[in-house]
């Protein structure tokens, strides 16, 4: 698989393995009973997210959609407790309806009953749905192969870090040419930035979409076009342009699932960011992650983490350490889950105070200790935007100096800052000069990062140093909570992030269910398969 990869070099900042490992270790000590909380527990997206593998799509009259409208029948009848494939494909291979559409439609109509089967009904249902789920996986490997083809007939971008731009109209007829626009002008990759809001739905809108607020609502027609434009403009440009969107939320997995489906390269996928940012349920988010993570895993998405959150809301100094234990820990919650290194698009962004003294050298050490920490994964570095001010030569000038803290520091995925940045949402003309400053540094700048390397005992080596300490003592204090439940204590009472998230409240969380004894998920026995 081709991908944005580092280049090959030792580190630049000595750091101690010894206290390397240490981090890594305390990181899986608070990650583990997590993994253990998310095996024994499924939600109701995690379950509809199944019923779409199985190929189940479109929306009633009133544009609810039939996975909602089927698993809101299963768990008036029976629960999700033991998942929704066995009553599900029982009702099936009973002949209740001849296929999923079916099914759900006579379910909302009420005049289907969901039980659950036993004996040889109950395999007869399992067999059943292992088929037709299996079939989903299938298409998503197909759809992984293809995206490996087209990357051979067409290669990849020569240049590091990737050129990673956002398109967002809230219309897919009107981002699909501003996308292909802006991958003419050089961007490697589009993201089409969700409506805002559509985190908090409980439900995927069906259909390509013409109206969102500040985004393009996230729909698996609105992923289809997308596909097909940047295919197009794939073949003219001979490289393959990626598309980006985002899996996180209330429908987290299921919105993998078509991102899967329908080959989107990389999804925004943090572990952490609905609890602390959109308060959601956290025992809702680390059950979604970790079967939307297995999607991913087997689609060859290259996830996008959300680290740059923390230093919007908190102070890009004393909070640097909360984006490495974040890193760390979506690092350990990625790898569980089947993730590979090279799909590990951990987050970090240039947010320091530009006014404060040595504000440059800080961003380098914060941005050299992320590529010395995760020497092989694809990291993507964002760009300012707490510090715009609305002067737009100011936000030129300070996108510049990030566009080359990331040449400097050898980033792989750069997302491209706007001048126009907290003014309004960016015209073309906007998004053509940030992409000519990405091109003026990186071109000017060259293999840079070959000859800079700060001095061993400097400032920005000690400032590292300073901040992978802050992050093992922050472990540390999220341990000592307890040997069971370290984390999701540290998040309820603001130890870890500045917001308070109890896992017994947060939006969601009456859509959590524990697992019954023979609970069944094909799609879960399948993508945890060796």
């Amino acid at each position: 698989m081709s991908t944005p990869r580092p280049p090959a070099r030792r580190s630049k900042l000595d750091l101690d393995p010894v206290t390397v490992r240490k981090a890594r270790s305390l990181a899986r000590q608070a990650g583990r009973p997590i993994v253990d909380l998310a095996q024994k527990h499924t939600t109701v997206s995690v379950e509809r997210a199944t019923l779409r593998l199985a190929g189940l799509s479109g929306a009633d009259p009133d544009g609810t959609p039939w996975v909602n409208r089927l698993l809101d029948a299963v768990r008036g009848d029976v629960g999700i407790e033991h998942g929704v494939a066995l009553p599900v494909w029982d009702a099936l291979v009973r002949g209740e309806a001849e296929d999923l559409e079916t099914l759900a439609q006579k379910a909302s109509a009420g005049s289907v009953r969901f039980r659950l089967p036993e004996g040889r009904d109950l395999t007869r249902a399992r067999s059943a749905a292992t088929r037709q789920v299996g079939a989903g996986i299938r298409r998503m490997d197909a759809r992984r192969r293809e995206r490996e083809r087209l990357v051979r007939r067409y290669g990849d971008p020569q240049h590091q870090p990737w050129i990673y731009l956002i398109v967002a109209t809230g219309d897919i007829y009107e981002d699909m040419p501003q996308a292909q626009q802006a991958a003419r002008e050089g961007a490697d990759v589009i993201a089409v930035i969700r409506s805002t809001g559509q985190s908090l739905l409980d439900y995927v809108p069906e259909g390509p979409t013409r109206e969102g607020f500040a985004g393009t609502y996230a729909t698996q027609d609105n992923f289809r076009l997308m596909r097909a434009a940047l295919d197009e403009s794939s073949k003219r440009l001979r490289r393959y342009v990626r598309l980006t969107n985002y899996a996180s939320g209330l429908c987290m997995p299921e919105i993998a699932a078509l991102a899967g489906l329908e080959r989107l390269d990389m999804m925004l996928n943090d572990s952490m960011y609905g609890i602390l940012f959109r308060d959601i349920n956290p025992v809702r988010t680390f059950v979604d992650q970790r079967f939307s993570r297995q999607v991913h895993a087997r689609a060859g998405i290259i996830i996008n983490t959300g680290e740059d959150n923390y230093l919007t809301t908190a102070d890009a100094v004393e909070a640097a350490h909360t984006v490495t234990v974040s890193q760390l820990l979506n690092e350990y919650f990625a790898k569980e889950a089947g993730l590979e290194d090279w799909q590990l698009g951990l987050g970090h962004a240039f947010e320091i105070d530009p006014d404060l003294p040595d504000s440059f050298r800080m961003e380098l050490a914060h941005a050299m200790l992320a590529r010395d920490l995760f020497p092989k994964a694809p990291l993507k570095w964002m760009p300012p935007t707490r510090h715009m001010t609305g002067d737009v030569f100011r936000g030129y000038l300070l996108d510049a100096f990030f566009n080359l803290a990331g040449v400097l520091t050898g980033q792989s995925i750069l997302l491209v800052g706007m001048m126009t940045e907290a003014v309004v949402t960016p015209w073309l003309s906007d998004r053509d000069l940030a992409l000519q400053n990405v091109r003026y540094v990186m071109n000017a700048a060259g293999s840079l990062h070959e000859d800079f390397r700060p001095a061993p005992d400097g400032f920005i080596a000690q400032r590292a140093r300073q901040v992978l300490a802050e992050s093992i003592d922050l472990l540390e204090r999220i341990l000592a909570h307890s040997s069971n439940a370290g984390l999701l204590d540290a998040i309820a009472d603001g130890t870890f992030g500045l917001m308070k998230r109890p896992a017994d409240s947060g939006r969601g969380l009456e859509g959590v269910a524990r697992k019954a004894p023979g609970y069944v998920n094909p799609a879960t026995d399948l993508l945890e398969a060796p």
